[in-house]
């Protein structure tokens, strides 16, 4: 039986490791292929001195996600250390100045940040991603370079925490998001945030990469689904949910 269960595991956690089709780097040859930017001295501006070497010394990677519309970038230092937040319109960026600067640029559809890296999806598969690709280098470069913080005080409290109103099988629904779900679909510059359970069925909101991802039901039915099942007998489906957005963000100014 425990062998049974063993073997379960690891078809369960292999499905969904399948379902993102991970771009990882195993070793220093495939990192090294990766495209690296370096960070040079605008002339447009003076920076002082302790600026001027953050500017000289910052490189920004980038990676592919299983989503086309979506690049994951890098910039070697943290972004959002112990949570994630996405921002899918210009207003919802009141907290965030660099979320702001980056929905400045022509064709930004969106930005997610994680606690190493920054997702953007672009508006269409039309949009070549060298059109503005060298905006969002210099938008992230610059922006490391000012001292700001990444999120203000203004920034709303996170949704994936455990809350005292949580009853025992929503409090493991959590725990096995943030342990086995949520670190495995980071990595490809997503998320996945509890939003609720109700009559058996885990209601879910995907964000970053994974929005408009085209294998997004498939991760969604085939990897977290199977997932829930197998350790939670309770779990009878998992749907996907999409927020309106807040009337308070749209009166927002996002400058």
């Amino acid at each position: 039986m425990a062998a049974a269960r063993s073997l379960g595991v690891a078809v369960s956690a292999a499905g969904l490791r399948g379902c993102f089709c991970h771009l990882r780097f195993k070793d220093a040859r495939k990192a090294a292929r990766q495209p690296l930017h370096f960070a040079t001295q605008q002339k447009a501006f003076l920076l002082p001195p302790r600026l001027q070497m953050t500017m000289r010394s910052m490189f920004v990677q980038t990676q592919d996600t299983p989503n086309p519309n979506s690049l994951k970038f890098i910039p070697g230092k943290p972004v959002l250390e112990s949570r994630t937040m996405e921002f899918t319109s210009p207003a919802s960026t009141f907290c965030s100045p660099l979320a702001r600067q980056l929905f400045r640029i022509e064709g930004v559809k969106s930005v997610f940040f994680g606690a190493d890296f920054i997702t953007v999806t672009k508006e269409s598969e039309d949009l070549n991603w060298n059109l503005i690709k060298p905006d969002i280098y210099a938008t992230i470069m610059d922006f490391y370079a000012s001292g700001l913080p990444v999120v203000t005080e203004e920034a709303p409290p996170s949704e994936t925490g455990a809350s005292e109103e949580d009853d025992e099988v929503v409090l493991m629904i959590k725990e096995l998001l943030d342990t086995r779900i949520r670190p495995t679909v980071q990595e490809d510059g997503g998320d996945v945030i509890f939003k609720g359970f109700e009559d058996g069925i885990v209601q879910l909101k995907l964000q970053g990469s994974c929005t408009s991802c085209p294998s997004s039901i498939i991760t969604l039915k085939n990897g977290i689904q199977n997932m829930l099942q197998f350790y939670i007998p309770e779990v009878e489906g998992v749907e996907q949910v999409v927020d309106d957005e807040d009337p308070e963000e749209k009166e927002a100014n996002p400058t």
